[in-house]
């Protein structure tokens, strides 16, 4: 099977390209990315001369582009977002036009090849915030962010390709991913790299907000599983069960980095912030899924690997020049 990842030099696409072709993908992929602030090419640079991975420099909204990729591919894997909740709040605009028109446009394109199989790659903030419990597949979509909003946009396109069209669809409902080649401007990320250069770590509020932790091979690997064995139509919840408050995650970074705990700045809250995430994966691990990595085996991996990998995140800190990541 050879298959398009779309966003695959993203932070989970990359680790998805690299996982499939070191667990015996045989037919290849194509990686299409736009290469904006967070899509970094230095995440695949060891592939680029390996056989059977191809990158191709295209936006996921652009119908030319999104056919290139498509030329002989047998499924598509849609990472392809805007991400940052921060930023949709500052400006919703290219949320939509990447997450809901950019993925109309691959769905199109994917029902004229006649792909096989669509693998839509989504978010547990679809549900919003849960005071209690967890979400099922079946719960309401009450999304609180514009990026929210564009991600169930686009998961309600995904469905109805399926239902209107019978494209072949599934969809992967992720808690918080966490592990190597994460933008440096997300939760754990920023704070390793900022522990690292001693600098201050911002929480929001009173940092009593609750996240479902999964490490990013843990969902590689559901990714796969549901590629082989998900049902057409439907949708699955990955979480690892494991629910940490930011305070604690800081709080065990910074025991971890041997840093002081006075490196902790609280800063004014985001509008519309989400109190709790948490959701139901029943019916993943129905399937044979499972986290093989606790939080705190995530986090020694992760914390390595930054320590050991600042020529890869410094450039990327605020103020540095992201030139040399431009690829033609």
């Amino acid at each position: 099977m050879k298959i398009l990842v779309t966003g695959g030099a993203g932070f989970i696409g990359s680790n998805f390209i690299r996982w499939m072709l070191q667990n015996g993908l045989s037919g290849g992929v194509v990686n299409l990315d736009k290469l904006t602030y967070a899509g970094n090419p230095e995440n695949l640079r060891d592939l680029d001369a390996k056989p059977g991975y191809r990158f191709l420099h295209g936006d996921v909204a652009d119908p030319r582009a999104v056919e290139e990729g498509l030329k002989d591919a047998d499924a598509v894997v849609h990472f392809a977002a805007e991400t940052h909740v921060d930023r949709s709040i500052r400006d919703a605009g290219e949320f939509l036009r990447t997450n809901v028109e950019g993925t109309r446009v691959l769905l199109e394109a994917s029902l004229k090849k006649g792909i096989r199989k669509f693998i839509h790659i989504s978010t547990d903030e679809v549900y919003g915030s849960l005071p209690e419990g967890a979400a099922s597949e079946e719960s309401p979509m009450r999304p609180n962010s514009p990026y929210a909003a564009s991600k169930a946009g686009a998961d309600h396109l995904v469905r109805a390709y399926h239902v209107t069209y019978g494209l072949f669809t599934v969809t992967l409902r992720a808690s918080n991913n966490y592990g190597p080649y994460q933008f440096p401007e997300k939760f754990i990320p920023l704070l390793i790299t900022n522990a690292l250069e001693d600098e201050p770590l911002p929480v929001y509020g009173d940092g009593l907000y609750i996240r479902e932790w999964l490490f990013v091979e843990d969902f590689c690997r559901a990714i796969s599983l549901v590629m082989d064995q998900g049902e057409p139509g439907q949708a699955y919840n990955v979480g690892s069960g494991e629910h940490r408050v930011n305070l604690d995650v800081v709080e065990a970074l910074l025991d971890k980095l041997e840093k002081p705990r006075t490196l902790v700045r609280h800063v004014q809250d985001r509008p519309g912030h989400d109190r709790r995430y948490s959701v139901d994966s029943e019916k993943i691990r129905k399937l044979g899924w499972k986290p093989q990595r606790t939080f705190e085996q995530g986090l020694d991996a992760t914390v390595r690997w930054y320590r050991d990998h600042s020529d890869w995140w410094r450039p990327l800190r605020p103020g540095s020049a992201p030139a040399r990541f431009k690829r033609s």
